[in-house]
């Protein structure tokens, strides 16, 4: 069921259960996927399980990878691989409770720096999860040879 929320046209809607939070376990309502949550050893955990900070990377990289391709189109340039591997992080906030950051870490081989670099910004304005984390958390774009 899509719910209209905002002024947003709903295309698709992803709906997962989790329960028990971080020692709990997600389930995907279409049964594609369902597995244990964990905390990692750095948060006092046995890493045991995924956590939430690598389910937000897989989605967010594999995301930013196709507004690579569209903002390659749109540049008319001859992308054949795209790379994006993220780096999310959590931390205390200063003001109290948790905050993410992301590094996006991206190779895009054959193509010259300069233009990867702007392909990649052009990215950054299309992908939707930069749109949801833009000015809400620090993301840092970094291009790689």
């Amino acid at each position: 069921m899509m719910i209209k929320i905002g002024p947003m046209k709903p295309l698709y809607t992803a709906v997962v259960t989790t329960k028990g939070g971080r020692k709990g376990y997600a389930e995907a309502s279409d049964g594609k996927f369902k597995f244990n949550l964990g905390f990692p050893p750095e948060l006092g955990g046995k890493g045991e399980g995924t956590n939430p900070e690598q389910l937000f990377a897989a989605g967010y990289g594999a995301c930013f990878g196709s507004a690579i391709e569209l903002a390659a189109k749109n540049a008319k340039a001859a992308v054949t691989e795209i790379w994006v591997t993220p780096h999310v992080s959590i931390g205390q906030a200063a003001e109290g409770g948790f905050q993410l950051a992301v590094a996006l870490h991206v190779r895009l081989p054959g193509i010259p720096r300069p233009q990867a670099e702007e392909i990649v910004h052009a990215a950054h304005q299309i992908c939707p999860y930069s749109r949801a984390t833009r000015n809400n958390i620090e993301v840092a774009l970094v291009v790689e040879d």
